[in-house]
């Protein structure tokens, strides 16, 4: 079957055949499927409980996701290769109570687990906060490690910075995978670091496009003034250069010579959720087009009209560059053909 992603732009005379199945739980706005699909994967079953994270998917990849994973039988799911998922975060970030699986929200692993062990599919591919593996001193992560291959997997986790990966975003989380005993090739091996000169510089748009997210109070304070230069020369991290009031979250200013700091679904503060940069001798937020731009999804991609919706969504996401790179590496470890995509972004 060809598939031809609507996010994905193939020149004219190119037939791209899908390489392997996969399934997106708990899929936001599509991260996990944007990363595979460039490798050429086919998603046949999604998954979001969220209605306006669904309505964007929707609106991208003309498919209206299934609800609520707790209502939907195993036998409603169609046979995949990979199984792919970003399970909700809330009762492992340190923003929360770190319930854990105490939390309703924490037990939807085991609908993850449900479906392995229904479906059986040659990989499975997870991805939560840091904090999960520092969870009840790490008897989380160990349990969650411990069903997979109790179900016959052998399963791995590495925490990676998307900052690593070829996007400008100061990002951690958790990944974990399992490849199919029956089918591992080898040693599943996490990405190696690709460093890049990518900074926040190069996804910003032209100023007339971002008047509105202009942040303009009287405590704004610039702490560092080196020349930028110097700033470019930096490793890709965060540089902070200021801040707004006391400098609380949402209130530390930075510059776009460095790499953007976490996008975040809550959070509140002057630059709540992006954080705010000096650009151009004005302290602005970033704008939800340079948000989708963080996240390492293509220009294409349809972005919620209202900013509030925008900003949580992408807050809540996964950077889709590193999806593709851990996929690549999935699919090799799982025997699956994999063929890289013409991307339209950058």
């Amino acid at each position: 079957m060809c598939v031809k992603s609507p996010l994905t732009r193939w020149p004219e005379s190119f037939e791209f055949v899908a390489m392997f199945t996969f399934i997106d739980l708990f899929a936001g706005i599509g991260g996990f499927r944007i990363g595979l699909e460039r490798l050429g994967g086919r998603c046949v079953f999604s998954s979001e409980i969220d209605k306006h994270a669904a309505a964007t998917y929707e609106r991208n990849f003309k498919e209206k996701p299934a609800g609520d994973i707790t209502k939907i039988e195993a036998s409603d799911v169609p046979e995949h290769d990979v199984l792919c998922g970003g399970f909700p975060c809330q009762p492992f970030s340190v923003s929360g109570k770190q319930l854990g699986f105490e939390d309703a929200r924490g037990t939807l692993f085991f609908e993850v687990m449900r479906l392995v062990s229904a479906k059986r599919p040659r990989a499975v591919f997870l991805e939560n906060v840091a904090n999960y593996a520092r969870h009840r001193n790490g008897d989380t992560l160990r349990r969650t490690l411990s069903m997979l291959e109790g179900e016959g997997y052998q399963a791995k986790h590495a925490i990676l910075n998307a900052s690593d990966y070829g996007v400008p975003q100061a990002r951690k989380r958790l990944y974990i995978v399992g490849i199919r005993d029956d089918v591992v090739s080898g040693e599943f091996s996490f990405p190696q670091p690709v460093r890049s000169k990518v900074s926040v510089r190069d996804v910003l748009l032209p100023k007339s496009k971002v008047r509105s997210t202009a942040i303009e109070r009287s405590d704004i304070k610039i702490t560092k003034t080196e020349i930028e230069e110097n700033l470019r020369n930096r490793p890709g991290k965060p540089i902070q250069i200021g801040v707004i009031n006391k400098g609380g979250q949402g209130e530390r200013i930075y510059s776009p010579e460095g790499h953007g700091i976490t996008l975040s679904a809550h959070g509140g503060g002057a630059a709540a959720k992006t954080g705010a940069y000096l650009v151009d001798g004005v302290v602005r937020r970033l704008h939800p087009i340079e948000c989708r731009r963080m996240m390492g999804f293509p220009e294409s991609f349809k972005i919620d009209p209202r900013v509030g919706q925008a900003y949580k969504q992408f807050g809540n996401a996964v950077v889709a560059t590193v999806i593709e790179a851990i996929g690549r590496e999935i699919l090799d470890a799982a025997k699956l053909k994999w063929e890289q995509a013409v991307l339209d972004f950058k």
